[in-house]
């Protein structure tokens, strides 16, 4: 550790968090600041790899948070230098901003104010887009809370309040059914709640979660109260968010209607739906999973080569709808989303509840090609958007059908990759003068024995488990690859294209 303080550069040096020696004077230096630089120890840490990229993102998020501070990464592990040079003047406003570059926003600047009340110091900036998903991130002394708290309950409480009163104001109050709801205000919604608290609090399972109850009314008390100067400042932005938040509301309303459709005609009893439900007879959901297939074919190899003792198959087919420009009326509507909902038995979107899933493992298993990944995609955009917690609590995974089969007499073996094919290739032919091989195109193509053996036995599948560490980054990702906006992921091509391991073309 170096400590550049009062015209000297202090020195000292720790083995396993114990000084070496008592601090030294090393150099002279106009500076003031602290270098540190440490060397994982590998008896401690399990892995002694730094991703450049987790890295990066974090760094991102800090210079975001800490408005006019200079962040700088350096990867100098490979030839081509990598380099991240993070300043951002505008603070969470500018965060807000760069969370909403893939959308359209319906107002412009965001709505940003800072503030310090009773110790806790408050920086938040919100900006509504024409989209139809929430996203909020909220922060306890630069720490993600990615469970919230009660800096978020008093920001949400206020927001809903003062739009209601708004909307009773303005010309649409006749539109008004009933109250906005929380969900209604929040609809296209992007906001970063940062706050600074003297002594937090945090609960929940990781910690992720601000305790503290007084917060909860100095923030929602400073939110009535900036929100409520700036709307009355800018009459045009608060009658674009307050008649955003009544399309919602009426799609709310036809959303309730469809839910309640579906829950008078169940899924499990209809027989017009384009997918099928073998269950499986096991009623214990940890011990329990289902295979959502692509295609009527697949489906079928796979209902007779499941256990049915504890594997369930759902068969779709058809053109799945891209969620991320769906609103929730038409995702609960979606003859090709119905059934998935309701064999899990969870619900969807602010209804959903984890503790309800009928199944610990929903594994989606498509084909190992372009359409497939586009069905994985799909499906896995509508469990981000709509059943985040089953993503969170690792309740799903791809499945990883093989590429290739080869075989000579009895000896069959499969790869799953270019590179394990010619590895398995090069080991047989030490045994081996005539080898076949086949490339599957599909899932279909596999019989039932050989996509049990190879995809669906727990003693033998390789799966892949589907995992978000980091909530910004996840969202980002989301909305650049399924939005509306071309230029953003054609950007995104460009800058990953020299990563594709495979390409099918």
């Amino acid at each position: 550790v170096r400590v550049h303080q009062k015209g000297n550069v202090h020195y000292q040096r720790y083995q396993r968090g114990v000084p070496e020696k008592p601090v030294e004077i090393i150099d002279s230096s106009e500076k003031t600041g602290t270098v540190v630089r440490f060397k994982p120890d590998a008896e401690i840490f399990e892995a002694l790899d730094f991703s450049f990229d987790i890295l990066s993102t974090r760094l991102r998020e800090l210079a975001f948070l800490n408005k006019g501070i200079r962040i700088m990464i350096t990867d100098t592990r490979m030839p081509t230098e990598k380099k991240h040079d993070f300043l951002f003047k505008g603070g969470v406003a500018e965060f807000v901003q760069y969370l909403n570059r893939t959308k359209t926003a319906i107002h412009n600047p965001p709505i940003y104010f800072e503030a310090e009340r009773d110790e806790v110091i408050m920086e938040i900036a919100l900006e509504y887009n024409d989209g139809y998903n929430e996203n909020m991130f909220s922060f306890v002394n630069n720490i993600n809370t990615r469970e919230g708290g009660t800096h978020l309950v008093g920001f949400k409480s206020a927001l809903t309040r003062t739009l209601n009163d708004f909307a009773k104001k303005s010309k649409f109050s006749k539109k008004m059914d009933e109250n906005l709801t929380g969900d209604d205000v929040r609809e296209g919604l992007t906001a970063v709640v940062s706050v600074k608290v003297p002594n937090p609090q945090f609960e929940g399972q990781t910690k992720g979660k601000l305790g503290n109850s007084e917060v909860k009314g100095i923030v929602e008390s400073q939110v009535n109260e900036s929100l409520n100067s700036f709307f009355e400042q800018n009459p045009k932005v608060v009658e674009a968010i307050v008649e955003k938040s009544l399309m919602a509301s009426k799609a709310r309303q036809a959303a309730r209607r469809a839910r309640e459709m579906t829950r008078r005609k169940s899924f499990l009893e209809s027989t017009g739906l384009p997918g099928k439900l073998a269950d499986c007879s096991e009623r214990d959901p940890s011990k329990t999973e289902i295979y959502i297939v692509e295609g009527d074919s697949a489906g079928g190899s796979a209902k007779q080569g499941r256990n049915r003792e504890f594997q369930a198959i759902l068969a779709l087919w058809g053109k799945m709808l891209n969620v991320e420009k769906a609103r929730l009326d038409k995702v609960l509507s979606n003859d090709k989303l119905q059934p998935i909902i309701s064999a899990l038995g969870a619900s969807a979107g602010v209804e959903f509840n984890p503790e309800k899933l009928r199944y610990h493992k929903i594994i989606i298993m498509a084909d190992a090609d372009v359409d497939g990944s586009h069905i994985r995609t799909l499906l896995l955009t509508f469990m981000y958007r709509y059943m985040t917690a089953a993503i969170e609590q690792g309740y799903v995974y791809i499945a990883m059908p093989p590429l290739y089969k080869m075989w000579a007499g009895k000896d069959i073996r499969y790869a799953f990759t270019d590179a394990e094919r010619d590895a398995t290739m090069a080991e047989m032919r030490q045994i081996h003068q005539n080898i076949n091989i086949q490339r599957y195109k599909g899932l279909g193509e596999m019989n039932p024995d050989q996509l049990w053996e190879t995809t669906m036995n727990p003693e033998t599948r390789s799966l892949m488990r589907i995992q978000m560490q980091d909530a910004v980054e996840a969202e980002e990702i989301f909305s650049c690859l399924m939005g509306e906006h071309v230029a953003p992921r054609r950007q995104f091509i460009e800058e990953n294209a020299l990563m594709v391991e495979n390409l099918d073309v």
